[in-house]
């Protein structure tokens, strides 16, 4: 599985880390995570194993949701730093080892964007709306909306204008918040648009970029009703093979391999598997699997299908237990519903946060065995738990306002990271300086700098994890049978195995050589419940 910035194929195994700019490090010492804080942590990153970085959005942006609401392509927020500063970390990540992947957000854009600027002002009928979903509404007086699709933030997607003269106007489209009007892909001027940023970053060096809600970005254009056609009139239209298509091209057209990442949330996986043809994207990633709630069956099941799908467009398979979007594992294993779903999120869930981390350990081995690349979201690598008593109105996320209240959001997945010291905010910041979401006191055990001489700290097992993978055979996998019920084990290539035992009692491990790795310490030779443990072996079982 060993990768080098020379490699190919380097997509096909990489361990990929997901940096949340804002909530990283600190480089200024203004209380938001920016590309200096990144810049001063590369060696972290380095001797955490990790072969790229995704940042997710570090463009300007009114940050009406968390910096998917993209005001200019071509800069970097002020508040993350310069342009010139992430040509810089490009570069010096890039020379340790490390490539970038930066994110784009093609389905829509800012409120405040140029292009939704000119529309507004230009009025009805005008070249500039062409570029939107602009409607004069339904009924007499356009009172009412084009469609009742619902947004992916609940609540409606249609938002009404108003003429200079105080008039209602024309409605226009975000399947999202109302500050992020959703782009016509029907109008050149969009599709060119987009091809150009990607030119203008793989110009400066990335290696990649991951597409937001990728699957959305064409609509029917008569405005069905969701169910009155075969097809969904917002969702996973045929039309957008042709956008990934063009993209791909100008992708090959660099050296060496720039690559196409999918967020393509799409229940059925022989449809997402279209996305990943020789000549569309190269990835997207799995969320089946992080959905599934905790158990053998349930993951086996999840696995089985996940490789079935992408064997016959010769895709590798992603593997991520979190994003900036999720529940973090350690909150969400310990929970009675180990599920995921957006729409469950509330407020006072109970969780048992030492069963959820024995399981968010035990899922870190599994993910990280199996045969694919690897997405680690910032933070869970130091077994750090969704932060559910931020105060309410330091809540920012839209999720959270547009429930009425009643969701949480996902805030307390983004709070900023702790890296050292005894008290907030824990070296993110220096000594004295308010982060832009406060972190709990508890996270003073959870420190890199605890945890760094600590022998069986979350971040040792990450990195022991991390630098053993590369030493796992680049081979499908093969299920080992004749085991508990509880107990999912499969084998790479004849002599590696990793066993998760996902019940309550323990288990003994099948016939080995040598234990490698294990989430928790072994109980007389027995494998824990909730607990994984790679094993070296030269004994076959087939199953």
């Amino acid at each position: 599985m060993d990768s080098d910035v020379d490699d190919p194929q380097w997509w096909r195994s990489a361990v990929i880390y997901q940096v949340y700019v804002r909530s990283f490090a600190d480089g200024n010492g203004d209380g938001t995570g920016d590309l200096a804080g990144v810049r001063e942590r590369l060696p972290y990153l380095k001797e955490l194993g990790v072969d790229a970085l995704w940042f997710t959005p570090w463009y300007p942006s009114p940050m009406a949701d968390g910096g998917y609401d993209v005001q200019d392509y071509r800069a970097i927020d002020p508040r993350f730093g310069t342009l010139a500063e992430a040509e810089a970390l490009i570069r010096e990540a890039l020379a340790v080892g490390i490539r970038t992947i930066i994110d784009v957000v093609p389905n829509h854009i800012s409120a405040q964007h140029p292009w939704f600027q000119a529309a507004l002002a230009a009025g009805p009928g005008s070249p500039e709306r062409e570029r939107f979903w602009f409607h004069p509404g339904k009924g007499a007086d356009g009172g009412e909306m084009p469609t009742h699709w619902e947004s992916n933030f609940q609540g409606t997607t249609w938002t009404r204008t108003t003429n200079p003269d105080g008039t209602p106007g024309e409605w226009y489209l975000h399947l999202f918040a109302p500050e992020q009007p959703d782009l016509n892909w029907n109008h050149p001027d969009v599709r060119r648009e987009h091809e150009d940023v990607l030119r203008f970053w793989f110009d400066r060096g990335v290696a990649g970029v991951r597409i937001d809600s990728a699957a959305l970005l064409i609509k029917d254009p008569d405005l069905p009703e969701v169910g009155e056609k075969p097809d969904h009139p917002t969702e996973d239209r045929d039309e957008l093979h042709d956008v990934y298509r063009s993209w791909r091209a100008i992708a090959d057209s660099y050296p060496g391999t720039r690559v196409l990442v999918g967020e393509i949330w799409l229940p059925d996986i022989e449809r997402f598997a279209k996305y990943l043809r020789p000549d569309e994207m190269h990835t997207a990633f799995n969320f089946d699997f992080l959905a599934r709630p905790w158990g053998a069956a349930s993951f086996r099941e999840s696995i089985d299908a996940t490789l079935a799908a992408h064997a016959p467009v010769g895709a590798p398979s992603t593997w991520v237990l979190s994003n900036h979007d999720v529940t973090r594992p350690v909150t969400r294993y310990g929970r009675e519903d180990t599920a995921f779903a957006f729409l469950k999120k509330r407020f006072g869930v109970p969780t048992d946060p030492d069963l959820g981390l024995h399981r968010a350990r035990a899922a870190a081995l599994l993910v990280a065995a199996l045969p694919g690349s690897l997405y680690i979201y910032q933070g869970d690598e130091l077994g750090l738990p969704e932060v559910e008593d931020l105060p309410r109105e330091l809540l920012q996320d839209p999720m959270h306002y547009r429930s009425g209240g009643v969701d949480p959001g996902r805030d307390g997945c983004r709070v900023p990271l702790p890296w050292a010291g005894d008290r907030p905010p824990f070296g993110f910041s220096p000594d004295g300086v308010t982060t832009w979401l406060p972190q709990p006191a508890s996270w003073r055990d959870l420190t890199v700098q605890t945890q760094q001489d600590d022998p069986d700290s979350t971040l040792n097992l990450y990195r022991a994890a991390l630098r053993l993978r590369r030493g796992i055979p680049d081979l499908p996998l093969e299920w080992m049978a004749g085991l508990d019920p509880d107990v999912l084990a499969f084998r790479r290539g004849g002599t590696f195995a990793c066993v998760v035992n996902t019940g309550d009692e323990p288990v003994s491990l099948p016939a080995h050589d040598t234990v490698l790795l294990t989430s928790v310490p072994l109980d007389g030779g027995m494998l824990p419940g909730d607990a994984a443990a790679w094993i070296h072996t030269t004994h076959h079982t087939e199953g």
